[in-house]
């Protein structure tokens, strides 16, 4: 079973072009450090929105967006599924990195980690595709999400916690907003 960190090395020749809305924390810096672009944008502040931001984004652009979030981050704010059931667009794909923690606190068990499964609250939530997988079938799952042209996805890939030492992210929130505003074609005012 693979980390979170080998999860996204071995995403990055999936997502492309894709816009890509990373959860705070550890997901984060690990996406920056395995491939920093401007097409992804950084949580640095708000746990449990990323899913709502990717959402609220792919409602207002014609390019496919993805949330890379985690099972602890979606458990604290569940009724972005909800919503996501409700009114994602087919340009949206939700990817629950669920490792049963909360690994950028110290990797205190989730409730993913006893009774409660994502899978089963999304699809009660009106998520019309929902797959969940393992680590290592998550690049084909993704790469037919972003190929489907008609439909939203929610994927959650089941992996093991722990987490890799890694540095913070040395951009600001300021850069970060800038640099994925002008990669979706929005004016920056100073």
């Amino acid at each position: 079973m693979m980390n979170r960190f080998e999860l996204l090395n071995l995403l990055q020749d999936t997502i492309q072009d894709e816009l890509v809305v990373c959860n705070i924390g550890l997901p984060s810096q690990e996406l920056y450090k395995i491939n920093d672009r401007p097409n992804y944008f950084y949580m640095l502040g708000s746990m449990g929105l990323a899913s709502s931001i990717g959402l609220g984004l792919s409602l207002a652009v014609d390019k496919n967006v993805i949330s890379i979030d985690g099972d602890g981050s979606v458990l604290m704010n569940m009724n972005t599924l909800a919503t996501i059931g409700n009114r994602a667009p087919s340009n949206y794909t939700l990817l629950i990195v669920d490792n049963g923690s909360y690994g950028s606190t110290g990797d205190q068990k989730t409730f993913t980690n006893e009774r409660t499964s994502l899978k089963d609250v999304a699809i009660g939530a009106g998520c019309p595709n929902v797959i969940e997988c393992s680590g290592e079938e998550t690049n084909e799952n993704l790469q037919k999400a972003i190929d489907d042209k008609n439909n939203s996805y929610v994927i959650i890939s089941k992996i093991k916690s722990g987490n890799v030492p890694i540095k913070p992210i040395p951009l600001n929130a300021v850069t970060i907003r800038d640099r994925f505003r002008k990669e979706i074609g929005l004016v920056t005012y100073l």
